[in-house]
């Protein structure tokens, strides 16, 4: 029996591998571009950039050093110069695949980082494995630019798995309508038509602001805004703002919000402020034909009807009176209960007296009771 040489027995005991075949190695070079390893086998292995990872420019001495040991997968036994080429993102990949069908049939929440925002959604990688979350499940709601979440790390279950057609669909949208549904049931079981809660405003419209009360919203309709006027809910509040809110009514899961905190009713004092014969000064806030409102304080207008504006005949307000004006005036008529008052210049002066001419020794008079009867005539007109 003839003796086996020295190369006979080295290549003896170094093992065979093939295509496709898991064997680990260990690195005995590292350079940014590739990763050199002893695999036990008479050539090395070479495990270049592209085959570890699908990120981009990666340098590969911040992910191994001489010594370390890594398990990789024989993508070629033989590149054409007696290298073994080797991928680690591939054998990654399958294990990935292993572990996206396990979260899809277990409906797993999985955390992952946007690795890229695209026109039509969002690619998260998780073990090498790219799943695609289209722009419709990534929120509940619409959003046109998707680049705020770019480097975020988002929650997401797996949707659709298809591993043949290499189809990973991710959804965010379905976790975000069940926590909205738990919070919201929450909060209907803790809130009350009259409670003070604080939100946050979500979106301000033209006609009022939506504030989100954390798993609802509710709407605060520009006339619930103040006691006073609002002309433009915009210049009130914007997006972001933490607000203090009156729940005014509650019917299903719509909830009207208000700030008209019956404390702060300018109405609550106003009998002893604004008394029958009170002189008051207000502002101009708005004119009619028929008379201006004047604002007393946020919350309480009155009106100057146009015949009592001044002794002189006047056709419409804005032809003796601006917007924004003050003017003082005497109150001829209080009505709580309908939350009316009405006002009066022409009441702010005396009387002119209609006096009848005598002979010069008689002495002036006038009718007094006539007087005061015209003038309460031209107040009720």
């Amino acid at each position: 029996m003839s003796e086996l040489t020295f190369e006979q027995m080295l290549e003896e005991s170094l093992k065979t591998i093939h295509t496709g075949e898991v064997v680990e190695g260990t690195v005995i070079d590292v350079k940014p571009e590739e990763i050199i390893l002893n695999i036990g086998y008479k050539s090395d292995g070479v495990l270049t950039r592209n085959e570890y990872t699908n990120e981009p420019n990666v340098d590969l001495t911040t992910i191994a050093k001489p010594g370390d040991t890594m398990e990789v997968k024989v993508l070629k036994v033989n590149d054409g110069e007696g290298q073994v080429l080797l991928t680690y993102k591939r054998l990654a990949a399958d294990r990935g695949n292993k572990r996206i069908e396990e979260a899809y049939e277990n409906r797993e929440v999985l955390t992952a980082k946007v690795a890229q925002v695209l026109d039509g959604g969002l690619s998260v990688v998780v073990e090498e494995v790219r799943i695609f979350i289209p722009a419709s499940l990534v929120s509940d709601t619409y959003e046109k630019d998707l680049n705020k979440y770019a480097g975020q790390e988002i929650q997401f279950v797996i949707s659709e798995y298809n591993p043949k057609r290499r189809r990973y669909i991710g959804d965010r949208k379905q976790l975000i309508l069940e926590e909205k549904a738990e919070l919201q049931k929450k909060l209907f079981e803790t809130i009350k038509i009259g409670d003070t809660v604080e939100g946050t405003v979500k979106n301000v419209t033209d006609f009022g602001a939506f504030i989100d009360l954390g798993g609802c919203d509710g709407l605060l309709h520009i006339s619930e805004m103040s006691w006073g006027r609002v002309e433009n809910p915009k210049k009130v509040f914007k997006v972001g703002d933490v607000v203090k809110v009156l729940i005014k009514d509650i019917s299903g899961t719509k909830i009207a919000l208000s700030l008209k905190f019956e404390d702060q009713n300018p109405w609550k004092d106003a009998a002893s402020k604004y008394a029958v014969g009170t002189e008051v000064t207000g502002k101009v806030a708005r004119m009619t034909d028929f008379g201006a409102f004047i604002e007393l304080e946020p919350g309480i207008d009155a009106l100057l009807h146009v015949s009592q504006i001044s002794r002189e005949h006047i056709d419409k307000p804005s032809d003796v009176l601006k917007s924004g004006e003050e003017v003082t005036a005497k109150v001829v008529d209080f009505n709580e209960a309908d939350k009316k008052i009405s006002l009066s210049i022409k009441a702010m002066f005396a009387p002119e007296p209609k006096a009848e001419k005598v002979e010069d020794e008689d002495v002036v008079s006038v009718d007094i009771d006539a007087v005061i009867a015209e003038e309460n005539g031209d107040t009720a007109e």
